[in-house]
């Protein structure tokens, strides 16, 4: 039976530049996060922008709460180039931030404001509607204090994010559109507005909220309302205030990767309560998981059951320690023939376990090498890989991943160090 091909195409949208990257168009998904150091802290604020950047972090964002915090963007960016290179900045600026966001738009190379807070008016917790009058003062205000912010980015360049958070929502909007997506898009959509009336559309739109599900239905009405205004911006997305450990992971990755598999998302950022480093792997497994961007090798493994011939979580993280480093490979290790050739139909190679203490090696559906023992295996995998000019050295100070924490006292690897350089080969 032929089946349709279930697939989203990703959204067709306007490529903007931050610094040395482009977010949107045909560009691959960036990878961003945040400092915690404090900006004023340049020294600190400057050796965690390294280390980000260096663990993968595409573009980095710093807080910028006031004008003393905004002037230290100019040393960061300077010492940035003097001690490392340029890495592209975003400055985050909230309550009444024109000023603020003036003066980072001389450093930095976006300038993230919140529409919520931006103009920020002290809740009076209103419950009569908003007359016309009041809705058109509000918004008069509101250009008055983007239209200098506006000016600012088009003549050094900079690019700006509209970021909604869904917890700081104006009172007006709450007032006329409740606790809603509906709220968060209109509250992006008149700062939008704005922007191209004066002719400024190099922008970046987020919609972000704590809960997965209003996340989602607020970038999905936010694409289906771009797309009846014809704008094309591309939208950063994320899980806010997500929390830490497995839970926070799971739940940024059920609201990221469900718009991400519908083709919508330009940039990502998994917000952890944990250094942020830690946010920056979960990114690219995200990414990777949808074949999106490959940054290191796919290993296809089966579960283990009573027929698997082998220790399989210590066979997996031998295999995974000595060909982990090659981008772009699929490699299956499989514990028995039943869910071998068959299940591992898309893998670049195959390590299947067989009777006898032996297994067999595999070039996709291939069968290449056979009766080899246990104790040779992850050696012969790497002979066949090299064979087929398909091997590369570990990058230096590439560290394999590390074995599954209940096996780790378990295993013992066979394989001498040497082996995994092609030194000699």
């Amino acid at each position: 039976m032929n089946l349709p091909e279930v697939s989203y195409p990703r959204r067709k949208t306007r490529a903007v530049r931050v610094g040395n990257v482009y977010i949107g168009g045909d560009h691959p998904i960036v990878v961003q996060s945040m400092i915690t150091e404090e900006t004023h802290n340049v020294p600190a604020a400057v050796a965690q922008i390294i280390a980000m950047h260096k663990a993968g972090a595409e573009i980095v964002r710093v807080t910028t709460p006031n004008l003393a915090e905004a002037k230290c963007l100019a040393e960061i960016k300077a010492e940035l180039k003097r001690r490392y290179q340029d890495v592209p900045l975003v400055a985050d600026v909230h309550h009444q931030g024109t000023d603020i966001a003036v003066e980072v738009a001389k450093y930095v190379d976006k300038v993230r404001i919140n529409p919520g807070l931006f103009v920020f008016r002290k809740r009076v917790q209103r419950k009569e509607e908003y007359s016309q009058s009041e809705i058109e003062e509000e918004l008069e205000a509101i250009e008055k204090a983007l239209l200098p912010v506006i000016r600012a980015c088009k003549e050094r360049g900079v690019a700006m994010r509209i970021g909604v958070n869904h917890g700081s929502l104006s009172e007006r909007l709450m007032v006329m559109y409740g606790d809603t997506p509906e709220g968060m898009v209109e509250s992006a959509l008149e700062y939008i507005r704005i922007c191209e009336r004066h002719d400024f559309r190099d922008i970046v739109v987020s919609l972000k909220a704590s809960r997965v599900q209003v996340m989602v239905q607020a970038n999905r009405l936010m694409v289906r309302r771009m797309a009846e205004e014809g704008m094309d911006y591309p939208l950063h997305l994320g899980v806010t205030e997500a929390g830490d450990g497995q839970y926070a992971r799971i739940k940024s990755t059920a609201g990221i990767a469900t718009l991400l598999a519908e083709g919508i998302g330009d940039t990502i950022r998994v917000s952890l309560a944990e250094d942020p480093i830690n946010e920056l792997p979960v990114c690219y497994e995200i990414l990777q998981a949808l074949g999106l961007r490959r940054t290191k090798t796919e290993f296809i493994a089966c579960p283990s059951c009573g027929r698997t011939k082998f220790d399989l979580p210590t066979v997996l993280a031998q295999v995974k320690a000595a060909t982990g480093h090659l981008a772009g490979l699929n490699i299956a290790v499989m514990g028995c023939i039943v869910n071998g050739p068959g299940e591992m139909a898309d893998a670049d190679y195959g390590y299947v376990g067989k009777a006898g203490g032996k297994i067999s090696l595999y070039r996709g559906r291939e069968e290449v090498k056979s009766g080899i023992p246990q104790e040779k295996g992850v050696e012969e995998l790497i002979a066949l890989i090299k064979a087929d000019g398909r091997w590369v050295d570990p990058p230096e100070g590439y560290t394999p991943p590390p074995p599954p924490q209940n096996f780790r006292d378990r295993i013992r690897v066979d394989i001498p160090l040497e082996t995994v350089s092609s030194k000699g080969s």
